[in-house]
């Protein structure tokens, strides 16, 4: 099993005149020598670099106190998930499996090599306890692909013991700029040697610019939710909370785009994919929608007096939801290391590459897109129309869950609009998200009370009272009610925020 660490560190440029004097730092006692370590890191990637595009690093290092195998995942500026396997001859296939997204088919070889001569300090306080470690790296890094390339330099390396306050390191970098240590320009060592070694022909292109036909804006959106999928797919395999919840979003998010807008990409080419999306998202949600249901069910039965819970309830909800192991089940991880998946990686690549232009993706977004986010609310105002017109029963609950489907529809589209349409596109945002929650709650009172029903046939079957679980249904259905009645006056305002589309 990898152990996951978070680094937070700070890199900074270095002359010769070394390490400035830290003992003025606020909150240090001591700065302690502890002696030069020799560092000697191989970092794989594809031929194409695909790992340092996305800012991952995955490397093979001797000496120090670390060696082994190190793969980082940037969180923010200054901060990254390191995660660490013990040394080996080969890439250890779990970090292979975290980084398959991105790598795919492609080989993992050598790219690098960075050997470094540590001098590290300690920074502890009075008691003695580390704060940071401080280095000067003298690195020497070589590329091995074909083309050569050398290059060497000089950093100063702060890194914030484990635990630590990160607002030490603004301590420390206040002392380091007064004494004219400047930050340094790459954000990692690896990001440099790539940069300072790389041939000419290989210096990466220039970002493109702003979105600016309809087509842009759209393709914009469609990339944003393929690095989402393609960012929580790790996120996944190692179980980080929300992460299955949030790529299923992702997933949700470009299907309905290519819905929505069918004016300006082919939905000749974007539905075969729209449907192996739809794949995705319920192999990402068998567990979910299940965990969610059951979080909903405990904590409605922890609010139940002791007294009104008649048999073993807690325990039938316990087996009905099943044991959930840690880490992300291995049907899962299955899932995202299919051929099939892979291809629908392959997919997207492929499409924002060589994009289904129709016509209309030519025209101004102020135009067309408006007119598809417009088209999408309608629908939904149909369904609310039709739900508030039936009463109270199977037909109502039906028409409210299609207008919930809708409703994240154009949720979605005005999502996309935004950067487009501005602040109205905003508040449509806004407004359906809201509705969004509102019909939620309805439909999983719907889902809940269809649980309820199958617990309380399954308890009466073995003798058991089904007392609680007619309670806790009567609750839910009052619930349910309660969110019927409000929907007209909710409703009246989300016109109101769709006009000024």
């Amino acid at each position: 099993m990898a152990d996951i660490k978070r680094e937070i560190e700070r890199k900074y440029e270095s002359d010769e005149s070394g390490l400035p004097d830290l003992t003025g730092v606020a909150g240090v006692e001591a700065v302690i020598d502890k002696g030069v370590a020799h560092l000697d890191a191989t970092y794989y990637d594809t031929v194409d670099e695909r790992l340092a595009a996305s800012a991952l690093t995955l490397r093979r290092r001797t000496g120090g106190s670390d060696a082994g195998w190190h793969l980082k995942f940037p969180v923010t500026p200054g901060v990254r998930d390191e995660i660490q396997a013990p040394l080996s001859d080969t890439v250890p296939r779990a970090l292979a499996g975290l980084v398959r997204s991105r790598v795919r088919d492609a080989e993992l070889r050598p790219v690098v090599r960075l050997r470094s001569d540590r001098d590290v300090r300690h920074l502890v306080d009075g008691d003695g306890r580390l704060l940071a470690e401080v280095s000067v790296d003298a690195v020497r890094a070589e590329r091995l692909t074909e083309e050569g390339g050398s290059a060497q330099w000089t950093e100063i390396e702060v890194e914030l013991a484990d635990g630590g306050d990160p607002a030490f390191l603004d301590k420390v970098d206040k002392r380091l700029r007064k004494a004219g240590v400047r930050p340094s320009g790459s954000a990692s060592k690896l990001a440099r040697a790539l940069a300072e070694t790389a041939p000419e022909k290989k210096r990466r292109p220039a970002a493109t610019g702003d979105p600016v036909t309809a087509g842009d804006h759209v393709l914009a959106y469609v990339r944003a939710q393929r690095d989402a999928i393609v960012e929580f797919d790790p996120a996944v395999r190692r179980d980080v909370e929300d992460s299955v919840h949030s790529m299923r979003v992702a997933t949700r998010r470009m299907r309905s785009t290519f819905k929505s807008f069918g004016k300006i990409l082919d939905r000749a080419v974007t539905d075969p994919i729209g449907d192996e999306l739809k794949w995705l998202a319920g192999e990402l949600g068998v567990d979910r929608d299940r965990e969610v249901l059951n979080e909903r069910l405990s904590a409605a039965l922890d609010q139940v007096p002791s007294t009104l819970v008649s048999g073993p309830v807690a325990e039938r909800l316990a087996a009905w939801a099943g044991d959930r192991p840690g880490g992300a089940s291995g049907r899962l991880i299955g899932i995202l290391d299919s051929r099939r998946y892979l291809a629908l990686l392959d997919a997207f690549d492929t499409l924002l590459a060589d994009p289904p232009l129709l016509k209309a993706a030519g025209k101004k977004p102020g135009k067309v897109i408006p007119k598809a986010v417009k088209k999408d609310f309608a629908k939904v105002s149909a369904l609310v129309g039709q739900a508030l017109e039936l009463d109270p029963g199977t037909d109502r609950d039906v028409a409210i869950h299609e207008a919930r489907k809708k409703t994240k529809r154009t949720r979605y589209a005005a999502e996309a609009a935004r950067p487009a349409l501005g602040k109205p596109a905003k508040d449509l945002v806004k407004s359906m998200k809201s509705l969004q929650n509102l019909l939620g709650e309805h439909q999983d009172s719907v889902m809940a009370r269809g649980t309820l029903r199958e617990l309380s046939a399954v308890a009466h079957a073995a003798g058991e009272s089904a007392f609680t679980y007619g309670l806790l249904y009567g609750r839910e259905e009052h619930r349910a009610a309660t969110v019927e009645a409000e929907l007209p006056g909710f409703w009246d305002e989300v016109k109101d925020a769709a006009a000024d589309l």
